[in-house]
């Protein structure tokens, strides 16, 4: 991060694109320097490797998304369903924010590279379980129907979302980001909003 701005962005959007594209096994820091305009004695004086460079654009990442995802999720809203569908809905945000980013981040997912695999795992497992506990605090169980099972219901309406939000990301796969019509996409998702609060709210 010691870097001149203007040259660390180089160096950062040609990674993100090398890697995005090729994945870490096959992706070369020859192409990285060519495409960044600067020399490979500089970006080994800064990573010491192809793994260093790797592993600063997961964190570098991790670090944008979750502040920008953080930042505006509202800890006010008690309503399990109105938490859980604000989340799918930053996450859309950000993927629509960060679209050269967020497909670099969908290869490290399933990046199979042991040189990185290990890393990532503990990333993402540590990520997942500080996440999990700040979106579970202080749930209002009030709204639910007489006689509703709480933990069942709310699993099930974590399990729709989550669902959902899966199914979306697993499109962006196969299609470029441009191309998803996310008006369509939340129009679609609010109305599983809808029928899950039928379903279980009074």
């Amino acid at each position: 991060m010691s870097l001149d701005p203007e040259k660390r962005e180089r160096v950062i959007n040609a990674a993100l694109k090398e890697f995005a594209q090729r994945g870490y096994k096959n992706a070369s820091t020859n192409h990285i320097v060519e495409e960044a305009n600067i020399s490979k004695g500089l970006l080994f004086h800064y990573f010491k490797n192809k793994k260093g460079l790797y592993l600063f654009l997961v964190e570098y990442a991790l670090e944008i998304f979750l502040k920008d995802f953080y930042g505006k999720l509202n800890y006010d809203e008690t309503d399990i369903i109105e938490r859980w569908a604000q989340v799918a809905f930053l996450k859309l945000e950000i993927i629509k924010k960060y679209p050269e980013m967020y497909q670099f981040m969908l290869t490290t997912v399933i990046e199979e590279s042991t040189e990185v695999r290990p890393d990532l795992d503990n990333m993402a497992k540590s990520q997942l379980e500080e996440g999990y506990r700040r979106i579970f605090e202080c749930f209002d169980t009030s709204k639910f129907k007489e006689g509703t099972d709480i933990k069942l219901a709310s699993d099930i309406i974590i399990w729709t979302i989550q669902g959902f939000s899966d199914r979306e990301v697993a499109k962006l796969k196969l299609n470029k980001l441009c191309q998803l019509d996310y008006d369509k996409i939340i129009s679609e998702f609010q109305q599983y909003i809808k029928q899950l609060k039928q379903c279980f709210y009074k």
